[in-house]
C-alpha cells in the first residue's frame, strides 16, 4: 500500500518484527545478515531499519538509512517507542495482519478448509479462521487464548500513549 511503513529488522528484535507483522506491517526480518547487507537493503528497499545496536544505528543514519535505535526491554516499550516516532496502528485485525512466522498477508478461511490442520477442540470452539497465503507456510490462525494476551499488551502500550 502506498504510504505504508515497511521495516527491516535486524536480528536482536524477532518478537518486535512478529508483533509489527501481527499489527499488518511488512515487514522483513533478517537475523543474519552483516550490518553493511542491512544497510544496502534498508536503502534500496526503502523500509525502515529497527536496530538495537548503536554502532549500526550510527552507521545507518551516516549513509542516509532512515534507521530506528530500539532502547526497550519488552515489546510493549518498543512499541510504544516506535509509535512516537511513526504513526502505528496498534490494533490487530487479522484479515490485515501478516504472517508472523514468514511476512505474507493472511486471508479468511472457512472451517472446511481448516479441519484437521487445528486440533479438534479449537475446531469445535472456534467459528472465524485465518490462513497464511504463502502455500510453503499456510499456518492457521485463530482468535484463541493468546488473543487476550495481546489485546491487553496493546492496550499498555495505548494507554501510556494517552496519558
Amino acid at each position: 500500500m502506498k504510504g505504508e511503513l515497511r521495516f527491516l529488522v535486524d536480528g536482536m528484535l524477532g518478537s518486535l518484527a512478529r508483533w509489527l507483522r501481527m499489527l499488518g506491517y511488512d515487514v522483513e526480518y533478517a537475523a543474519e545478515l552483516e550490518d553493511g547487507e542491512l544497510i544496502r537493503i534498508a536503502k534500496a528497499s526503502g523500509r525502515i531499519l529497527l536496530t538495537r545496536d548503536l554502532q549500526l544505528y550510527r552507521t545507518a543514519s551516516r549513509r542516509g538509512v532512515e534507521v530506528f535505535l530500539v532502547d526497550a526491554s519488552n515489546v510493549a516499550e518498543a512499541l510504544r517507542s516506535l509509535s512516537k516516532r511513526f504513526p502505528l496502528r496498534l490494533r490487530v485485525e487479522p484479515s490485515a495482519s501478516r504472517c508472523p512466522l514468514c511476512n505474507s498477508p493472511l486471508r479468511e478461511a472457512s472451517r472446511s478448509e481448516v479441519e484437521g490442520k487445528v486440533p479438534q477442540g479449537v475446531y469445535r470452539r472456534r467459528r472465524k479462521f485465518w490462513v497464511c497465503v504463502n502455500p510453503s507456510c499456510g499456518k492457521v490462525y485463530w482468535k484463541g487464548s493468546h488473543w487476550d494476551k495481546i489485546k491487553e499488551t496493546l492496550r499498555k502500550v495505548s494507554m501510556v500513549e494517552e496519558s
